[in-house]
């Protein structure tokens, strides 16, 4: 009959008509537009001490953010939450939690408004095992001969934009997004929401030292591009190099200047002047979309 569900073991452990009251969001999810701190300069040791390492769980809320996580890693998903308008289009979620033991539970929008700390929950928010980033020199390993592109956040924090730039990456097939050794951003619940699914399918990567990185890219045969509001090349007017990363910029401020002329490439994407620049956001997309065409 439309509108069943699968029995779920909180049912066994709760009353009908409890409310389930979820976690509340852990420290290391960012919410705020504040840019995070950008690398040290290439060449230079980081300064400072390494930032809190995240909650091993992360909340997410969005169809589709949940919906990739039960595709690419189910045995992820510890809690499930959801409203009754959800259940026929998460049935198979249903029947794997039931199946598995894992928690989940109907509730109010209300309660998801609460648990998801936004109104932008789409119906669904579950608590899910976190992906650490892999070490550079280890993703290197994996990585397959021939045309290869990557992303290099150089201080991106706003939540939206890095979910933003993660569901371009995951359009284009980039292969990786470089996080700086010292940089605090960690993938938050706005943030997959914004990818739509993205952020199961873009890895994330952790660096060392900003030079020690460059070396390491660059015996793997990739070459680097600083993207800059003004001064460097067209990204469509000339070639670009078959395996690249492009350096991005923190929100405002710009990419760390040292780190800019210890890239290969300068590029900067032409305009009317209309706007100073493009969001860092939309600044990804048209460059992703300049290399992608090239391909």
């Amino acid at each position: 009959m439309a509108g069943q569900r699968p029995p779920s073991p909180w049912d066994r452990a709760k009353p009908p008509g409890a409310r389930t009251r979820g976690p509340q969001r852990g420290p290391g999810e960012r919410t705020d537009d504040a840019p995070a701190p950008g690398p040290a300069a290439a060449g230079s040791t980081p300064a400072g001490p390494a930032p809190a390492r995240p909650p091993r769980e992360l909340r997410l809320h969005g169809l589709n953010a949940v919906r990739a996580v039960f595709a690419q890693r189910p045995e992820a998903i510890r809690k499930l939450y959801l409203a009754q308008s959800r259940v026929d289009q998460l049935r198979p979620l249903l029947s794997w939690c039931a199946a598995q033991r894992v928690g989940y539970r109907v509730v109010e929008e209300s309660d998801l408004h609460k648990l998801a700390a936004s109104s932008h929950h789409e119906g669904v928010v579950a608590d899910v095992l976190r992906t650490e980033p892999a070490p550079l020199a280890d993703w290197l390993r994996g990585v397959p001969a021939g045309p290869q592109l990557a992303i290099w956040l150089d201080g991106v924090g706003n939540p939206h934009n890095f979910g933003a730039i993660l569901r371009s990456a995951a359009h284009f097939g980039v292969g990786a997004l470089l996080l700086p050794a010292h940089s605090t951003l960690a993938l938050s619940g706005a943030a997959a929401r914004v990818a739509e699914g993205g952020a199961e399918a873009v890895p994330l990567v952790r660096l060392g030292r900003s030079d020690t990185a460059l070396v390491q890219l660059r015996s793997a045969g990739f070459a680097l591009a600083a993207t800059v509001v003004e001064g460097g090349d067209d990204p469509f007017a000339g070639r670009l190099p078959e395996r690249m990363v492009y350096v991005l910029g923190a929100e405002g401020e710009g990419m760390d200047r040292e780190l800019a002329a210890a890239c290969d490439l300068r590029l900067s994407i032409a305009g009317t002047g209309a706007v100073e620049s493009l969001n860092v956001a939309a600044a990804t997309a048209v460059l992703l979309a300049a290399w992608h065409a090239r391909r």
